[in-house]
């Protein structure tokens, strides 16, 4: 191993400030990953093949339920690049440590379309594929080209394609069959030189007629989605949390059309197939879960959907808190929540 990487080395390490939801944890050993050679250097070392590895990119979509055993492995790798164009499209190549809404707001401001929808979702570029970020109607699927990621038991470097990442609602091949087999390190978006814009969900429309917005441009979409989160999200810094605690369940459409004749009010949102999609933060407001503190966790008073750390929290009193808000969604709608978040160890 190369001294820059052994240098890098920490033991007993404070995760603290790589997790958006502020819970205290410690890794065993830490090292900061800049460079894909950096990261083949440590996945084929002899020391470190045999021991645990925990992957960490922004820390926004963890909860760390204890300290962590083995090595942490904090993917940093920087950089975009446009590496090739047409008169319709822009390939954009970003590392996996790259700041998600540093990307896309470095897209907007040339132009480039197709992921101003998601802006100011937390992460990292990294974790963007994983579990195929979404929102307001848009996914990074529908941009997606491939991605680059190092093979943690052999250190090889592959690419893989689209279909080869098998991309589903919140998820993709990286959730399941090679869950924890791959280190992502680079991925390459396929944006629009001429894009048009997604007014369609949510409350975009509405934001941009208060704003007097009749023919809105990309960067219009950006800051009101910017306005939109801000509104209903809290800032990590000042509070903690990792977004969406939950995942919106998929429910069959004959489930879906029981429960809209015992509440007519429950929204739903059809997907492809007959499944329908419930928004989380709705079932869990209806069980009166909203804006609730159990002892230093609560739900955040503006979005039910978002479980907070008013300081101090410990990563198992968050998960029991979890448990009490599915537990009552659960008896209330017979919906099952997921967590959205990826829960250490």
């Amino acid at each position: 191993m190369s001294d820059t990487t052994l240098m890098q080395l920490k033991e007993n390490h404070s995760l603290k400030p790589y997790n958006t939801l502020g819970v205290e944890a410690k890794a065993e050993q830490f090292i900061s990953i800049g460079t894909v050679d950096q990261l083949v250097q440590v996945l084929t070392d002899p020391n470190f093949r045999d021991i645990d590895k925990c992957v960490l990119g922004g820390g926004s979509n963890v909860l760390f339920r204890d300290d962590v055993k083995g090595l942490v492995l904090h993917i940093s790798i920087k950089g975009i690049h446009k590496v090739r164009e047409d008169k319709n499209h822009v390939w954009v190549r970003s590392g996996a440590g790259v700041i998600w809404h540093d990307l896309v707001l470095h897209c907007v401001e040339r132009g480039w379309g197709g992921i101003e929808n998601l802006s100011l979702i937390p992460g990292t570029v990294g974790a963007a594929p994983i579990q195929n970020i979404g929102a307001y109607g848009a996914e990074l699927k529908d941009v997606f080209e491939s991605l680059e990621a190092v093979e943690t038991e052999t250190g090889e470097v592959r690419t893989f394609t689209y279909d080869e990442c098998r991309f589903g609602y919140r998820d993709s091949i990286f959730k399941n069959e090679l869950k924890g087999k791959y280190i992502i390190t680079h991925c390459t978006l396929r944006l629009s030189r001429h894009p048009e814009v997604n007014t369609s969900y949510g409350a975009i429309q509405a934001r941009l007629e208060e704003r007097g917005v009749t023919d809105p441009t990309i960067r219009d979409i950006s800051e009101t989605v910017i306005d939109i989160r801000r509104s209903k999200l809290p800032d990590p810094d000042a509070l903690g949390n990792a977004g969406s605690f939950f995942k919106n369940p998929v429910v069959s459409k004959e489930k879906y059309d029981q429960l809209k004749r015992r509440y007519p009010e429950i929204p739903g949102y059809p997907l492809e197939g007959p499944v329908v999609k419930v928004p989380a933060g709705w079932l869990i407001e209806e069980t009166g879960w909203k804006g609730k503190v159990v002892g230093n966790a609560g739900t955040y008073h503006n979005q039910a959907l978002v479980i907070v750390n008013h300081g101090g929290a410990t990563g198992t009193e968050i998960l029991q808190l979890a448990e009490k808000v599915k537990t009552a969604v659960h008896e209330r709608f017979g919906i099952e929540l997921e967590p959205e978040v990826n829960i250490i160890p």
